[in-house]
Formats: C-alpha cells, structure tokens, sequence
C-alpha cells in the first residue's frame, strides 16, 4: 500500500466498462455510530462478519477495479493498518487527512490526483447493498452517458431504503436527470453513497479546504448534468448502532 504517488496519465473506461479506480470515502468521524466509533472508526464496524470497509472493496474488486484511493482521517492508523493486513487483489492508495478532515467534497479533491482514471467510481464506505440481478457498478457503468453526464449517482426508493429514516434526497426524471427535494418535502429517491463521477464535476473552481459534494452536486443540476440509476437489489442504512441488527437479520434470511 502506498500513501502518495505522482499523479498518472488518466486511463478512460472504455464504454459501458466499470473504471479501474474507485475512491472510497473513509474518513469520516461516525458521529451517528457512537459508541461504537470511540475506539474504532466506522469503517471497521462489522456487520455480518465484515468491516464496513471490506463489504465495500468487495464490491469494487468483484466489478473488475484495480485500485482504490481511501482517504483516512479519524483513528487513521489503524484504518492504515487494517487495510495493510486484510486487503488483497486490488491495489490500496490512501489519501491522507490526517491534518484537516475535508468532507465529501474537499476529500474528494484532494484525492484526485491519485486517480488515474476518468470517469472513476466514489463509494461511502458507511453503506451496506445487496446487487440485484445485475451487478450495481457494472449497472452504473453501462448506463453512463459522457456526453450528457458529469455524475451518475445510484439511488434506492425510499420506500424499501431499509433502516433508513430520511425523507429522501431526489426526485428523478423520466430520463435519469436529478433534482433536489424541496425543504420539508419529501422525495422518493435516497442517495446509496454509490457513484460515477467525471473529473468535469470539479470544473469552474472549488473551495480551498473542507466542503460538500452537495455543493459539485448542486452546480451539475444547473447544468442538467446530474442523473441518477435506480438500485435493483437490497440497500441498507447502517449509520447508527441499532440497525446494524436489524441489517443482520434481513442479510441472514437472503
């Protein structure tokens, strides 16, 4: 595993083909996971016998990526050391915050020069999901459109986003393109942590320091660049102590 590499000649997906590279967001405090999260980082949580982490870099290696950039903040050394020890057959870069933690987006800038490729894939590694009868990067990848979009982000109905108690996040076109739920509204679509994203997302400039994706988000719906995939197996909100159980149960009776 290596911590820093030189930024490398950008390797574009062929059409319909999953990246090679993925980030993975693994950096966050897991505010919501306490206690759990005083002595480990959420990553590491288990859930049905895996870390957080490793549910998700099992995802990405069974879809055929090569490389994965984790950014690192909170207890980031034993994130280091877990991902040292426990991960093999894709290659592991981490993105280091340990300074200043950056948020989605800041996290996600300050990656970039450590993916080499373009579109690549950005996984919360807090979430947990189940592929349906096809696998959901390889989904992704096929439905991606360079010409129209600068995100393709993949979304569960609210109405089967289990463990989930949001009020949802977008409503969807006919055609995939994304708007926001209104204030005090509710939409049917939850964002999963799973997305492609294109390096034109970070166009027209972005903050110095911490910022969220919310911000590249908003600036792409202006743009009608902003389009979503429903999910069509199990997703499951694990963002709390309590319904990491309640996951369990569902997992164990697949």
């Amino acid at each position: 595993m290596s911590r820093y590499r030189k930024p490398l000649a950008l390797r574009p997906a062929p059409e319909g083909h999953v990246p090679e590279v993925a980030m993975v967001m693994a950096a966050g405090l897991g505010k919501r996971m306490r206690p759990l999260t005083a002595t480990r980082p959420k990553p590491l949580i288990e859930v049905a016998g895996r870390t957080l982490l490793d549910h998700s870099l099992d995802r990405l290696r069974a879809a055929g990526v090569r490389k994965a950039v984790v950014n690192v903040h909170y207890l980031a050394d034993a994130l280091e050391a877990h991902l040292n020890n426990q991960v093999q057959g894709i290659e592991i870069i981490v993105s280091d915050e340990r300074d200043e933690l950056m948020e989605t987006g800041g996290g996600l800038v300050r990656a970039l020069p450590l993916i080499d490729a373009d579109p690549f894939l950005a996984i919360n590694s807090d979430n947990l999901w189940v592929d349906g009868p096809v696998d959901s990067l390889k989904l992704l990848a096929s439905s991606w459109d360079d010409d129209r979009m600068d995100a393709l982000l993949l979304l569960v109905p609210l109405s089967v986003a289990n463990c989930h108690k949001g009020q949802g996040d977008f409503h969807m076109g006919p055609d995939g393109a994304l708007r926001r739920r209104k204030p005090a509204g509710v939409a049917p679509f939850v964002f999963t942590g799973v997305q492609m994203v294109s390096k034109r997302l970070f166009e027209g400039g972005v903050p110095d320091g911490p910022f969220s994706t919310n911000l590249l988000w908003d600036r792409a719906i202006g743009k009608g660049r902003l389009f979503g995939l429903a999910h069509q197996g199990l997703w499951f909100d694990v963002g709390a102590p309590s319904n990491i159980k309640a996951a369990e149960e569902m997992l164990s009776s697949l």
